[in-house]
């Protein structure tokens, strides 16, 4: 394989992938170049994970470091009329979807020598990394919001990371990881590229498990987007390759009380636009201040997708419908039940398509919220 090359989206630079990096020198993220993508006779069945898709990942070795994350369950249930496909990102390795994005960005930091690394997380991110970390015996240190939720602090602690917990806003715990740098390797799956390199993963998986055909839509509850550029990286690499020749439109799922992405949708602009966040209960896409912003709205814009709100009231609901269908997440991941009810309700999405919606975080995580939810619904009978 050719070895992998960073692009700078800011100044244009090329900037080959040999050495642990974070951001450009100019101060812009990266992204990877394209990727050759990968024809379906080159994955490695034997392998039941998301390295059966080895061939078309960025890395020069074998993984170093695996947990057996990917290959997760595809379900279907049925949803206000509609036969939906839920994909069962709650049964990776720490519960969440950030492991197959972890998976691949730690091996390639192992590959060109990473040393003690940090991260800040509102708490999946952080469990994901310290665990892979630990499991190769790396130095990690995680900033995480005060206010996050204690299943998920418990578990980061439970891997000897150090947890920093950080008073504020989710945007303090970054300035407090960016003010960190220099002590150890900032390893952030917002800004490093090889954890998008993880996430395109979960579009050969969801086109494998479909008997290589490709779902009509995608709902995914989005923060920063890494899933959402994943997906389009992934199905862009597969059409190219001659293997597919349509994409699916993707919508990227946001609660209403902090949607970043929604409020430069809105306002039919490619970059960040200001706005008043409020607290929600779904903290995993509680993100203030996205860092590819203009790639995502793109890969939305080119998808034919979009961005959906749900309003608070509508995530507790959905939460406990999930439940009992037998899918248990957590409040974030049950923004993509709301959303899709919202969806079906205005028409966008027939019930005679193909529709995938991606359950991000198993309901261990915030088992203390999930609680009040379901006080909170007695209460009302």
């Amino acid at each position: 394989m050719t070895p992998a090359r960073y692009l700078c989206p800011a100044c244009g630079r090329r900037i080959a992938a040999d050495r642990p990096l974070w951001r450009c020198d100019c101060g812009s993220h990266l992204n990877l170049e394209p990727g050759p993508g990968l024809a379906r006779d080159a994955i490695d069945r034997d392998a039941s994970s998301l390295w059966r898709y080895r061939a078309a990942l960025a890395l020069a070795e074998a993984p170093e470091v695996t947990l057996g994350e990917g290959w997760t369950p595809l379900v279907v249930r049925r949803w206000d009329g509609a036969a939906v496909h839920f994909k069962l990102e709650t049964q990776m390795p720490t519960g969440s979807f950030k492991d197959r994005g972890t998976a691949v960005m730690l091996n390639h930091l192992l590959e060109v020598g990473v040393g003690p690394i940090h991260e800040d997380s509102s708490g999946n991110a952080g469990a994901s990394i310290a665990t892979y970390a630990a499991a190769a015996d790396i130095p990690c240190r995680v900033f995480v919001p005060a206010s996050a939720p204690r299943a998920k602090l418990v578990q980061i602690a439970a891997t000897g990371a150090a947890v920093e917990a950080v008073a504020g806003s989710r945007q303090a715990v970054t300035d407090a990881a960016l003010a960190a740098v220099g002590a150890s390797f900032y390893a952030s799956h917002n800004w490093q590229p090889f954890f998008i390199e993880g996430t395109k993963t979960l579009a050969y998986e969801l086109w494998e498990q479909l008997g290589f055909a490709v779902p009509d839509n995608i709902l995914v509850p989005t923060g920063y987007g890494s899933n959402i550029l994943g997906l389009d990286r992934g199905f862009d690499e597969l059409r190219r390759r001659g293997e597919i020749d349509r994409t699916p439109r993707l919508f990227a799922v946001q609660a209403e009380n902090c949607a970043a992405f929604a409020a430069s949708w809105e306002a039919g602009m490619d970059r960040y636009v200001p706005f008043e966040p409020r607290a929600t209960i779904a903290d995993g896409i509680a993100t203030v201040r996205p860092v590819r912003v203009a790639e995502v709205l793109d890969a939305l814009r080119r998808s034919r997708g979009g961005v959906v709100t749900v309003p608070e009231e509508a995530i507790g609901p959905a939460l406990l419908r999930l439940a009992r269908l037998g899918l248990y997440a957590e409040p974030t991941a049950a923004t993509a039940g709301a959303a899709l009810s919202r969806l079906v309700a205005d028409g966008a999405i027939d019930p005679s398509e193909t529709t995938i919606a991606v359950l991000t975080g198993h309901g261990l995580k915030a088992s203390e919220r999930i609680a009040e939810i379901i006080a909170g619904a007695l209460s009302q009978v």
